[in-house]
């Protein structure tokens, strides 16, 4: 699929989004922002009033339209410099566009930029004070809110310290803690959550999916792929200023993986599959994958496994051009998108050197197959070196997809079968503590 291709995909899913405005907490429309520079100061403040031809302008964001329902959480991605910040910082508000308008329902909560609005000199608790009464609350009501503020927020005595002293986990905190003291129609969060520690993510991200339960509707910028795809609904792909795509977090980051790659000169192809599902294909075509099956031991080619069957996933690699070497990886998904297991040949060091066009690879790689029930999809990589980012011959998405079903173990819950083995050591109640406890 060509960009102008995807361009059209974006506008009719925004058009479908569109026919539900009237339900929607945020409705964004033909929202663009440009910087423009005129000849003089006097020419700035005529154009205030009346049009002025600028001497020149610069178009961050244009044709920007979605919609977000009450509850429903939408990841925004994008490189460096596509708009993602821009968009948020004219949703809250800070950040007037250029033309376009866009009209909340309710209100909004928002994390950007880590400490935006706070005051070093200020302790943790008057920046608190000073926040929320920005965001409309009285000061009875954050007076009410502040034990559960300093509760969740978990930095001890250093709430009462100036805020210089903070880290900026310890800062990521108490932004958090302020901004969802009380529930949101709309919760918006800038990357923040990637600051701090493992233990607060998880905390916090309890609290969104609580607020999400509850009607909360959430609006995330972020890099981190397990994030967008396990707390989003939707993605939306912002490239050059403009929506690129707008889909299943899982399609959007496959895209987003094969856009980076095609910094390398690297070819993108999307393509529908019969499943529904949308593959990405990306890479400079010097190798490429002319077969992928999986086989149970002394079998031919199955799509069916059962929990923690040996398995061997076989790959024929076909060379193109004379290659200094060959790295090959593999991916395992689950229904959702998200990783379950990968490597490649680079981390098992069997790298394949001074490889000659028209020679073929076939891979055997056998693994048991460790997993939960339910459906997963194998993603393959041909590149050099320890990653498909420094030269990508080809990547696939999709590449092949399985079932696992559980026919002969005990029931368990989870994407992985890591059954115990349990032990109990169990003691005779002496009489003494029975006639306690009677």
């Amino acid at each position: 699929m060509s960009h102008s291709a995807a361009n059209a995909s974006a506008r009719s899913v925004s058009a479908t989004h569109a026919s539900a405005s009237k339900h929607a907490l945020l409705e964004v429309r033909e929202l663009g922002k440009a910087y423009r520079r005129y000849r003089n100061e006097l020419a700035r403040v005529v154009s205030w009033f009346t049009p002025i031809k600028p001497k020149d302008e610069t178009w961050i964001l244009r044709d920007i339209n979605f919609d977000i329902a009450p509850g429903e959480a939408v990841g925004i991605v994008g490189q460096n410099g596509a708009g993602k910040s821009t968009l948020l910082k004219m949703i809250t508000g800070t950040l007037r566009p250029t033309e376009g308008y866009i009209r909340t329902h309710g209100r909004i909560a928002a994390i950007l930029e880590l400490g935006m609005g706070f005051n070093g000199e200020l302790s943790g608790r008057q920046n608190v004070l000073h926040s929320a009464g920005l965001m409309g609350f009285t000061h009875a009501q954050i007076s009410e809110a502040m034990d559960d503020i300093e509760a969740f927020a978990e930095i001890g005595d250093y709430f009462d310290k100036p805020m210089r002293v903070y880290s900026s986990g310890m800062q990521m905190r108490v932004a958090f803690s302020v901004a969802t003291a009380f529930r949101p129609q709309i919760l918006i969060v800038d990357e923040a959550l990637s600051v701090g520690d493992a233990y607060f993510q998880h905390k916090s991200f309890d609290r969104i999916r609580e607020f999400q339960r509850q009607g909360t509707s959430l609006l995330i910028v972020s890099h981190d792929k397990a994030a967008i795809q396990s707390l989003c609904d939707r993605a939306i792909l912002l490239e050059q200023g403009q929506i690129l795509q707008d889909g299943l977090p899982q399609d959007i980051m496959d895209y987003y993986n094969a856009l980076i790659a095609q910094k390398e000169n690297a070819r993108v192809e999307i393509k529908p599959l019969d499943s529904g599902q949308i593959q990405t294909q990306s890479g400079t075509g010097e190798a490429s994958i002319v077969q992928v099956s999986l086989h149970a031991a002394n079998s031919g080619a199955i799509d069916v496994v059962d929990v923690g069957q040996p398995v061997e996933l076989r790959v024929t690699v076909a060379v193109h051009v004379d290659l200094p070497e060959l790295v090959v990886g593999y991916k395992i998904k689950d229904r959702v998108g998200q990783d379950v297991f990968g490597t490649n040949t680079w981390h098992t060091h069997q790298i394949e050197k001074e490889l000659v066009a028209g020679e073929r690879l076939t891979y055997h790689m056998r693994f048991s197959a460790n997993l939960g029930p339910g459906s997963y999809s194998v993603s393959l990589s041909l590149h050099s070196s320890d990653t498909h980012l420094t030269r990508n011959y080809q990547w696939i998405d999709h590449a092949l997809v399985f079932q696992v079903v559980n026919m002969e173990k005990d029931f368990f819950l989870g994407s992985s079968w890591i059954m115990p083995i349990i032990d109990c050591e169990r003691e005779a109640a002496s009489r003494s503590e029975f006639n306690e406890s009677t």
